[in-house]
């Protein structure tokens, strides 16, 4: 009998498999990193994740140009898998991981969007090993992965497909109680808020909200009733000097990813990933509550 996996509601992938994708994504990892390849990259990360490793290759390229063979190898071990049943595309699980770099247990979200395409790794949360939420599962131990798709009633505070766009926005105007406050949130913006004027420069902040299928949000259904979202978000920040001043720019990482010219002006562009809890409607607080956000520079243009 033949399962079709674009409309039967099926695992979203073998485990045994889910252990072969995990080891393939280290493998092209520490591969990626020593030739400084931005095209093994490529081969395993998607979305959000892929536009940093590829941008990290590039500056250590130009800071290493005969790569870096000497790159200490990651390793993810104690995998436990979390795998939801799903129809239709795209597909996807989680892997929570140890790793050898630190104490927390890193999140690997892995998607794929159709029979013939490979998994790729598209989001990397570090967590602490106490705050990684607890799934449902069913008596076969499938998760429930909750749908993104705007209109449906999933029953939390944020449908999560929009959380991207509630995120942006927050950081735009301050507005809304969505998010609960912290160094991701509120203290995000007043960081902001120091540099937005001052006596030699100001600084313009434009975010801009993703979604699938580019850069998808996938959720797990958590056991009191909320769901563990990831997401994604661009953030591009314009810092333009006062008159007579030129801008500087010392780190090497922007020096290596640094276009155009030095003028009067520079803007940076950086990508987010995020894990969020998000609470049950109804929930006491109510509010979104980040576990991890890795903010990385993947551009920057001097005018």
């Amino acid at each position: 009998m033949t399962v079709h996996g674009e409309r039967e509601i099926v695992p979203s992938v073998d485990k045994a498999e889910a252990a072969k994708v995990l080891k393939s994504f280290t493998d092209g990892y520490n591969e990626g990193y020593r030739k400084l390849d931005p095209g093994v990259i490529a081969r395993v990360e998607t979305g959000a994740l892929a536009e940093i490793g590829k941008s990290d290759v590039a500056a250590q390229s130009a800071q290493t140009p005969g790569g870096n063979p000497k790159y200490p190898s990651l390793v993810l071990d104690d995998a436990r898998f979390t795998v939801p049943k799903q129809a239709g595309w795209p597909k996807f699980f989680l892997a929570d991981t140890r790793s050898n770099r630190d104490g927390n247990r890193w999140l690997v979200v892995f998607t794929r969007y159709g029979v013939k395409e490979p998994w790729k790794a598209a989001y990397l949360s570090l967590v602490n090993p106490g705050k990684v939420p607890k799934f449902v599962t069913d008596k076969d131990g499938y998760a429930e992965a909750v749908p993104a798709a705007k209109g449906k009633d999933h029953g939390l505070t944020a449908d999560p497909a929009g959380v991207s766009a509630a995120y942006t926005g927050f950081l735009r105007t301050g507005e809304g109680k969505s998010f609960a406050p912290g160094p991701r949130t509120t203290g995000l913006r007043e960081e902001r808020d120091k540099v937005r004027r001052t006596a030699t420069f100001w600084t313009e902040f434009i975010d801009t909200p993703e979604q699938a299928p580019a850069f998808p949000a996938p959720a797990l259904r958590t056991e009191d009733g909320g769901a563990l979202v990831f997401f994604t978000a661009h953030h591009r920040e314009k810092r333009t000097m006062a008159e007579g001043l030129r801008p500087a720019v010392t780190d090497p990482r922007t020096k290596a990813l640094l276009k155009g010219d030095l003028k009067r002006s520079v803007t940076y562009t950086r990508v987010s990933e995020a894990a969020v809890q998000v609470p049950p409607r109804g929930a006491d607080g109510g509010q979104i509550v980040f576990l991890n956000r890795i903010d990385t520079m993947t551009a920057a243009q001097g005018e």
